[in-house]
């Protein structure tokens, strides 16, 4: 695993009533739901940077208020009418022809 140094101001864990680890362990956390919220990243590789489970990244995200589901309205209804479309040709193919006598 890389590290990464980066300077702090002395009084900055003092005003956030923060430890120097938890300060650390936040922000990553706020870094990853940024990343996530942008499209950077997916919920399973924000999980990972932060060190949480999936589902305690849901919490998180749940928490700050950010969407779980990177998905629009308009992309699932797509996503719904192909589905839709697929099934609807696979069973018009498996339809015995109905103009044919035996």
């Amino acid at each position: 695993m890389t590290t990464v140094t980066i300077e702090v101001p002395d009084d900055a864990f003092s005003a956030l009533r923060r430890s120097p680890k938890e300060f650390a362990r936040d922000m990553r956390l706020a870094a990853v739901i940024q990343w996530y919220h942008q499209g950077l990243i997916s919920q399973g590789k924000a999980a990972e940077i932060a060190g949480l489970k999936r589902r305690e990244f849901l919490e998180a995200l749940y928490q700050a208020k950010i969407e779980a589901s990177q998905v629009d309205v308009e992309e699932m209804k797509e996503e719904v009418e192909r589905d839709l479309q697929a099934r609807c040709e696979c069973l018009t193919v498996d339809l015995p022809d109905q103009g044919r006598s035996s």
